[in-house]
């Protein structure tokens, strides 16, 4: 009997941190990732996410629709809007062309090898120039 009593105490304790731990709030995994890492943390899937918003001067609705069931908020899995799959295409095409030319990480000094962003192209317009504004002139 005193063996019993002795497994007791330890395996409630076990069982009533597991159930706490259930009980809290899990990291929502993302759905539909087809080009960002699927196990990309939702701090970091954030993080690339404003870093497009302000590369392209966008908002979220920009590329994500809204929520059939409630359009005050938006239905970040959807692939109804023909901006996401752009998107999608252009983080494709980056990371090519990263991927070929240039390094990635830091150099020999500690600095930020260069990469080709969105914002190279898009300088915070949601259409990048094709060409420099008429009546521009060139420096010398």
């Amino acid at each position: 009997m005193q063996l019993k009593r002795s497994y007791f105490v330890p395996l409630s304790l076990l069982l009533a941190v597991t159930l706490c731990s259930l009980s809290l709030p899990q990291e929502e995994k993302a759905k539909n990732l087809k080009v960002l890492p699927k196990n990309i943390s939702h701090e970091d899937l954030e993080k690339e996410m404003r870093s497009f918003n302000k590369a392209l001067g966008v908002k979220c609705n920009y590329c994500h629709a809204k929520r059939t069931d409630n359009p005050q908020k938006l239905d970040f899995a959807s692939d109804d809007k023909e901006e996401k799959e752009t998107a999608r295409e252009m983080l494709r095409m980056t990371m090519r062309i990263n991927k070929k030319y240039f390094k990635s990480g830091k150099d020999d000094k500690g600095m930020q090898m260069m990469t080709v962003t969105c914002y190279t192209c898009h300088n915070g317009k949601n259409e990048p120039a094709s060409k420099p504004p008429v009546g521009e002139d060139m420096p010398h």
